[in-house]
């Protein structure tokens, strides 16, 4: 008979707290997990205004990052810095969170481990085992829906493969490094639902401690629901509140009185103001009898606080001194104590949450993600649970509403998610707030993380190479020939190819390429064609391959997802065949015109054209993707989700100073296009610029074009 919940719930946790402290060892290691700085993001989404190095508001948020330009991970060789520590930047990371939590556990030559800095964390996970979250893109003329992409899927399926025992299993290690990283007076809210909330209360009491749970706040988030067949309607989350000491920041927030209550209890002034007078008698008759202005009594308070309400300012309330009601006789009376309305903060909060409705589709509020959740929920746990300037975290960003709270009031911020979609969204909602500059990172080395978790930590880089050639139906060549590993071979009729396989550690660009066209034209003989199997590619990959203009030289991407794959398939054998190796995709654009007047210039940035990644590595059905390639055929710049410029690129780090996205109608009307030309007004500086153009596409792959632009 199999185990029941309760059961399996001590092996849950025991294995869930191994698994943290493997990771915990890890981050001491050489093989910690870092962060890749993709881009800085400086928000300028009005190209009408001036480019935030000439705008004065725009300098002093500079001045705040740009110190760190330089100390700044390199997304080439992470990690790698001689600079000292940079200033704090609020970061989104795309990845898995229990990656994410590991590198900012372990830190890196820049950013120091924030193990035990973080002041509050929020997280809503999903608890919907039957959801179905597909994405809904909609383009000109066209709506597709996608399914999650692999490695999303992998991961929901894992978090639900044996139900609620492994959705425990998928959290309990993530709380652990939670409770790591908040500070000693931090706190956590955990929002859940009726489907797995109080299970997992159980883990959290185990994680935190049952002394430090403080609530279980209920919030009514919608009116009844048609769902009533046989229940009542379910209409409320929970959020589980803990400290992780009984030592935590705690500002009390108050509601506004009701109607009925001020109807009832207070009396109005013709100028508006509420006020009512309070009992000032001891109620136990403890206190030392006086005579107080010609009325002897037992005050419940001193002798001199009664004086101050006397002498305080005189109100417009009738027959009154001061602060004190007199009676008829002019004599203060028991209740004599004047209060108003306006004076009080309200009724104290309690643990149940009536007053904020959810978030509609309709409303100004809405970025159209599925769980989003209201401004005011988040506002109310940060006023309440982290204090001015402190950091906010979490690592279930969804719709990216904890960061953009967060910045609103003041407080830093991290967010991660797993979801690509998701993050697209969250970079435009603060781009679109005009949020303070921000980095953008993704989980370096994500595809070596997974070999490590697939094939044990001391596999090495040309296992990886060896599956890789493997799943490409080439043979390896010998270990004579290919002392790393990474070259095999494919022979059919009458061509010989040779396929090379490079590191995730590393990006395929110039040097890659070249030295595979020279091994093509004299390893072993020479070769009729090479292929190039990348995993990352640098940002000018595709203005390399046009430069080089060979005909026997391929460029393929290795599906990122393939160890996820090679877990869930259960080995090589079983996915052999299955696996497709795509193009790349890539951006061209027009030369960019550049004029200077005075001591300024202006750069012209015009897009000429996106290729799309091979739609067979999108998760669609035939249906979509035959409208998919249609829209791609003939307007292929609608498939841009958001681009952005560096009018100085450092070939380590995009920092994006302007920026467009569908649905920005900053720079034009039109929702669901970007504009095509960009115009920045900058310093201007001696010698070429080096002027790097990101776009990213609706299903979230990347493309970049780095061009030199002559002095004007």
């Amino acid at each position: 008979m199999p185990k029941s919940l309760l059961e399996q719930l001590p092996e849950i946790v025991a294995k869930g707290r191994q698994q943290a402290e493997k990771i915990l060892e890890s981050i001491e290691s050489r093989h910690r997990v870092q962060l890749q700085t993709r881009e800085i993001v400086l928000p300028a989404r009005d190209s009408a205004e001036h480019d935030w190095v000439t705008a004065q508001a725009r300098q002093t948020r500079r001045d705040v990052i740009a110190p760190a330009q330089g100390a700044l991970l390199d997304p080439v060789q992470p990690g790698l810095s001689a600079t000292p520590e940079a200033p704090w930047a609020n970061r989104l990371i795309y990845g898995d969170n229990l990656l994410a939590m590991a590198a900012l556990l372990a830190g890196d030559d820049t950013t120091p481990s924030l193990r035990g800095k973080v002041d509050l964390i929020y997280i809503d996970p999903p608890f919907d085992s039957k959801a179905d979250y597909r994405t809904k893109v909609t383009l000109p003329g066209i709506e597709l829906e996608q399914k999650p992409t692999v490695i999303e899927q992998f991961a929901y399926s894992d978090t639900w493969s044996d139900g609620t025992a492994s959705y425990l299993a998928m959290m309990t290690p993530r709380l652990i490094l939670m409770r790591e990283l908040l500070a000693d007076t931090g706190s956590i809210y955990v929002h859940l639902d009726w489907h797995v909330g109080h299970y997992v209360k159980i883990v959290l009491d185990e994680v935190f401690g049952k002394d430090n749970f403080q609530n279980d706040i209920t919030w009514i988030r919608t009116a009844s629901h048609n769902d009533t067949t046989g229940k009542y309607g379910r209409t409320k989350d929970s959020l589980f509140f803990y400290g992780k000491t009984t030592n935590y920041p705690f500002a009390k927030q108050y509601l506004p009185y009701s109607k009925e209550y001020i109807d009832a209890e207070w009396n109005l002034l013709p100028s508006g103001r509420y006020w009512k007078s309070e009992n000032m008698l001891d109620p136990q008759g403890k206190m030392e009898l006086f005579e107080f202005h010609g009325t002897p009594a037992r005050w419940r308070t001193s002798k001199e606080k009664m004086e101050a309400l006397w002498n305080a300012p005189q109100t417009e309330v009738p027959n009154s001194h001061g602060r004190i009601k007199l009676g008829k006789n002019g004599l203060p009376i028991k209740r004599c104590k004047i209060t108003f309305l306006d004076e009080l903060p309200g009724v104290p909060l309690s643990d149940v949450w009536t007053d904020i409705s959810y978030v509609a589709g309709g409303s100004g509020q809405s970025v159209n993600y599925a769980t989003q959740k209201p401004e005011k929920l988040i506002d109310r746990i940060i006023r309440t649970s982290c204090p001015e300037g402190g950091l906010v975290a979490d690592f279930n960003g969804g719709s990216g509403t904890t960061a953009a709270v967060a910045e609103k009031l003041g407080r830093r911020w991290i967010t991660t998610d797993l979801g690509k979609p998701a993050c697209m969204i969250m970079r435009k909602r603060l781009i679109d707030q005009d949020a303070q500059p921000f980095l953008y990172q993704a989980i370096g080395d994500y595809q070596v993380e997974a070999a490590r978790a697939m094939l044990g930590r001391d596999f090495r880089i040309g296992d990886l190479s060896q599956i890789v050639l493997s799943l490409y139906g080439a043979l390896p060549l010998s270990p004579e020939d290919s002392p790393q590993r990474n070259l095999g071979h494919v022979t059919a009729g009458g061509s010989k190819t040779l396929v090379l396989a490079d590191s995730p550690n590393k990006l395929t660009g110039t040097a890659t390429l070249k030295k595979a066209i020279a091994q093509r034209d004299s390893l072993l003989g020479g070769w009729d064609r090479v292929v190039v199997l990348g995993w990352n590619f640098e940002p000018s990959i595709g203005e390399t391959i046009t430069a080089l203009n060979d005909e026997r030289l391929e460029v393929l991407v290795i599906p990122p997802d393939l160890m996820d794959r090679l877990k869930k398939k259960g080995g090589l054998e079983k996915l052999r065949g299955s696996v497709r190796f795509s193009s790349l995709q890539y951006l061209t654009i027009h030369p960019v015109e550049r004029q200077r007047s005075g001591e300024q210039e202006t750069l012209m940035v015009k897009l000429r054209n996106y290729v799309l990644l091979s739609p067979e590595a999108i998760n669609l059905d035939e249906a979509n993707r035959a409208k998919l390639q249609a829209i791609a055929n003939a307007e292929p710049l609608a498939l841009i989700e958001y681009w952005a410029v560096d009018p100085d690129y450092d070939g380590r780090v995009f920092r994006s100073v302007w920026q467009d996205y569908r649905g920005n109608t900053a720079n034009d009307g039109d929702p669901l296009r970007v504009v095509t030309q960009a115009t920045l007004t900058v310093p201007a500086k001696p010698g070429a610029r080096r002027v790097c153009v990101r776009v990213v596409d609706v299903f979230g792959f990347e493309a970049e074009v780095v061009t030199a632009v002559a002095a004007a």
